[in-house]
């Protein structure tokens, strides 16, 4: 029992002595806060210096100026139009018919063809006819034989009168009979009314044809109408003579001048607009009856216009703006450095690859024509030599 109690006490004292002191318990405490506040000190001023050398570096770098082609803004005069759609019509076309019926038996034109006024087209059978001619031919040279013995006679008085005037009369039938024929037999020849071109054939030799029944068409595009509509508003700027340029899909490139010739003197009450007629040349007879037409009616030019070219002008969601090019004060003046700013304006008509600019900068100022897609609001710029005192050349589509 004894031994016992003494091994608790001897292990009592032991675990008194391995416990650490108040005071050791503090000064670890201490150490291990200086070392976490070194720690922590340290990160912190690494990141104050990280972020002072990244706005420095920022500060000091400063991008390259960026190479740009400069254009003058001008006041020039600006055509104005009246813009409108249409379509082309011949001022000569024609379905070419008979006037009477027979069976076809010639056919003297081929599909395409150009042919003169008068020209022959469609033979149709006349043998009938020509023989109801001899017989009136014959017809006529009895009467007038019978009248020239009877007026004999008469002269004499062994003729009455009544008889005389009966053979005039035969003459006179026999005469009539020979027109009417001779009439008929030329309706069966089927000749072109004007000179034209032909379209495709639609008779067959040999086919039996009645009159009015279709045989070619024929057409002639030396001059063309030109057939559209404005609205009823634009009536005061309309007159004879103003000159309509025309657009076609099948010549995109090319502009043709027609001049308006003709204006419709009423208003179509469904659409409010009013018919316009254009007279369009076309000796190369390049255009066709039918196309569709983009139509531009010329009205006088508005003076004193500020234009730039097409490409200066950015087109976003939030407006139009142009990049205005403005030399740095603090520059030197014998090596002059130009920054850009964006100046938002609002664009008119566009005309021979340049935009009317109606506000927002003035003739004279510089603006950057092309290479503004990376430019910034105050970004440096160089501009190509021959664009500093030239505007930007356009090139025509």
């Amino acid at each position: 029992m004894d031994t016992f109690e003494h091994s608790d006490a001897t292990a009592t004292r032991d675990i008194e002595r391995r416990r650490p002191t108040r005071g050791k318990l503090a000064l670890r405490l201490t150490i291990t806060a200086l070392l976490l506040l070194i720690v922590f000190g340290g990160l912190y001023a690494y990141e104050q210096f990280r972020e002072h050398a990244i706005a420095n570096f920022f500060a000091t770098n400063k991008p390259p100026a960026l190479p740009i082609s400069a254009a003058t803004a001008e006041a020039a005069s600006m055509p104005r139009f009246l813009i409108g759609i249409g379509s082309l019509s011949a001022v000569h076309q024609v379905t070419v018919a008979p006037e009477v019926g027979g069976r076809v038996t010639s056919i003297l034109f081929t599909s395409g063809m150009q042919v003169k006024a008068g020209d022959p087209l469609v033979q149709l059978n006349d043998e009938p006819d020509r023989g109801d001619l001899a017989n009136f031919h014959a017809q006529a040279k009895l009467a007038q034989g019978n009248l020239a013995r009877a007026s004999n006679l008469a002269a004499r008085q062994f003729e009455t009168q009544a008889n005389v005037e009966t053979y005039q009369a035969q003459v006179d039938q026999a005469a009539a009979s020979i027109a009417k024929t001779e009439a008929i037999i030329a309706q069966k020849l089927v000749r072109a009314p004007f000179a034209g071109v032909l379209g495709i054939r639609q008779v067959d030799l040999g086919q039996y044809v009645n009159a009015g029944l279709t045989l070619v068409t024929l057409t002639d595009s030396d001059s063309l109408y030109v057939n559209f509509t404005l609205p009823e508003g634009e009536r005061a700027q309309l007159a004879a003579g103003q000159s309509v340029p025309i657009t076609v899909d099948a010549y995109p490139k090319r502009e043709f001048r027609a001049q308006l010739t003709t204006i419709e003197p009423q208003v179509n009450v469904d659409t409010r607009t009013i018919k316009l007629q254009a007279t369009l040349p076309n000796p190369d007879h390049l255009l066709m009856p039918g196309m569709f037409v983009h139509v531009r009616v010329a009205l006088p030019d508005q003076p004193d216009v500020v234009t730039v070219p097409e490409t200066a002008v950015d087109y976003t969601l939030y407006g139009d703006s142009v990049f205005v090019i403005t030399q740095d004060p603090a520059s030197a003046a014998d090596a002059p450095t130009y920054r850009v700013k964006r100046s938002f304006v609002t664009t008119g008509e566009h005309f021979d690859n340049k935009v009317a600019v109606l506000s927002g900068i003035k003739p004279g100022d510089r603006v950057v024509a092309t290479g503004q897609l990376k430019l910034i609001d105050g970004a440096a710029v160089v501009p190509t030599a021959d664009t500093l005192t030239t505007p930007a050349t356009v090139p025509r589509h």
